[in-house]
């Protein structure tokens, strides 16, 4: 996107008056959504953003100027606003920009700006209709989401790394709202990948549609569930939502770094049950928040975090590596060029272990089986967090129950790590936008089926399933 020539002047500009590190990270984004509601195509979106972020370090600080004038001009003048923060006398730079090749690749089969409008429209109404056949007098509501989003980056540093990258994401969702009575409830699906129009040979758009609709209908019949504590199994199908919130932003190095994550000085210790081991891994093909090359230029690479219960690592930028005395490991992440890097995950995993997804539910006696999570909270300087269940149902003698409603999971994150009895084999993968410090990206998360032995749960019902159920 800009000739060599301009990114070394740019780069050498911005080390004109010291600082220890610096780069240049260049973006044009493509974009396309559409929106159905009231049964018509609401919305149909494109655009293109185009501009570049440079950056400079300086001991600890960090200046940070972006523009959208993408010019000679346009760029030694952002890059001269940084360059007045760095201290101390010019540094060696080393121009000669050798291009960094990836540890993975993957392969885009149909781009979506090789695919009309007509026929991303044409997905759409068809999931709406798909969702409004599967009960015409209780679907009230259907609302269908598709984007797709092209981004072509170009990265260079004062190191002397060349970076270029392409990255195609196609996400789908589908929401979906029941009525009968007084009683409204609803249903959500949602997918997502690294990946073109393709996405719809993985997912049938009917098929995702019809799971959101029939889970607001059955969750119409479903009964309010009990309030107490109890064990839980985390079906592999709710995805990772749990790891991901309650323990993945507390394994983020700067928030290490500062004190507010409940992992901070814990590194070499046991932090969760043996049979937990969680990683973070970019490279996973067509996974949503899977990339070749983070936002700073590092190859993308599976980070191992805990191993069976011990913390081993964190996820780095550059910024937090230096401050550790080590290399980044591949989790710089950013929005957009408007915004400086910062540690983010990627594809979050607890590691899948041995026991059959099947015998956990058979030896839990009596509790909760969380098949879907929905929104929640969580602290990461304490770990506590509180979720609500989209999709969960009672267990009864090693058997899974009625199908309750209006359930809340609160507890610890990493006090749930370390009562976690059982690891299914199985693995399942949800997606979503990350927030932090103002900025989303893009990510999965992902869990094996697990045994937790108690958390406690939020609910109305007056019911137990086993009347054993210790109240709060």
């Amino acid at each position: 996107m800009i000739d060599k020539q301009i990114l070394k002047e740019v780069i050498d500009c911005a080390t004109g008056s010291g600082g220890d590190f610096a780069d240049i990270f260049v973006e044009e984004k493509r974009s396309v959504g559409i929106s159905c509601e009231a049964g018509k195509i609401e919305r149909v979106l494109s655009g293109v953003d185009a501009g570049a972020g440079i950056r400079v370090l300086s001991g600890e600080s960090t200046a940070y100027a972006y523009t959208n004038d993408l010019s000679r001009e346009g760029l030694l003048e952002a890059a001269k606003i940084v360059s007045h923060a760095a201290v101390g006398g010019k540094k060696g730079v080393n121009l000669d920009f050798v291009k960094v090749m990836p540890q993975v690749d993957f392969k885009f089969k149909e781009r979506p700006e090789e695919v009309s409008t007509e026929r991303k429209a044409a997905v759409v109404e068809s999931a709406d209709k798909a969702a409004r056949a599967v009960d015409k007098e209780q679907i009230k509501q259907v609302i269908v989401g598709y984007g797709d989003v092209v981004q072509k980056v170009t990265i260079a540093n004062s190191d002397g790394n060349y970076v270029e990258d392409e990255r195609v994401r196609t996400r789908f969702i589908v929401q979906a709202v029941a009525a009968q009575g007084q009683v409204i409830q609803t249903g959500y699906e949602a997918v997502g990948s690294l990946c073109g129009f393709e996405l719809f040979k993985s997912f049938s758009p009917e098929e995702v549609a019809g799971a959101a609709a029939k889970r607001a209908l059955e969750m119409l019949k479903a009964k309010p569930a009990p309030a107490g504590r109890m064990p839980v199994v985390m079906a592999s199908e709710a995805g990772g939502t749990m790891v991901h919130e309650a323990c993945g932003h507390g394994l983020e190095a700067d928030l290490v770094q500062k004190n507010i994550s409940v992992y901070a000085g814990k590194k070499g210790q046991a932090v969760a049950s043996e049979v937990v081991s969680v990683y973070d891994d970019a490279t996973i093909d067509s996974r949503y928040g899977s990339y070749r090359f983070d936002d700073e230029g590092v190859p993308a690479r599976k980070v191992n975090l805990i191993e069976n219960g011990v913390l081993v690592d964190f996820m780095y930028d550059r910024l937090t590596s230096v401050k550790d005395g080590r290399q980044s490991n591949g989790h710089g992440r950013r929005e957009s060029y408007q915004h400086k890097p910062i540690p983010r995950m990627a594809n979050t995993c607890i590691a899948p272990g041995k026991t059959d997804p099947e015998k956990i539910i058979r030896e839990t006696k009596n509790g909760l089986l969380v098949k879907k999570m929905g929104g929640g909270q969580v602290n990461t300087t304490t770990g506590d967090f509180v979720f609500d269940v989209a999709e969960g149902y009672l267990i009864k003698d090693g058997e899974i129950g009625p199908m309750v409603r209006g359930a809340t999971l609160t507890g610890n994150g990493p006090e749930v790590l370390r009562i976690v009895e059982m690891v299914g084999s199985d693995l399942g993968f949800t997606i979503g936008t990350c927030g932090k410090d103002g900025q989303g990206v893009p990510v999965s998360d992902a869990q094996p089926t697990m045994a937790i032995k108690e958390l406690i749960i939020g609910g109305t019902g007056s019911g137990e399933p086993n009347g054993k159920i210790r109240r709060i």
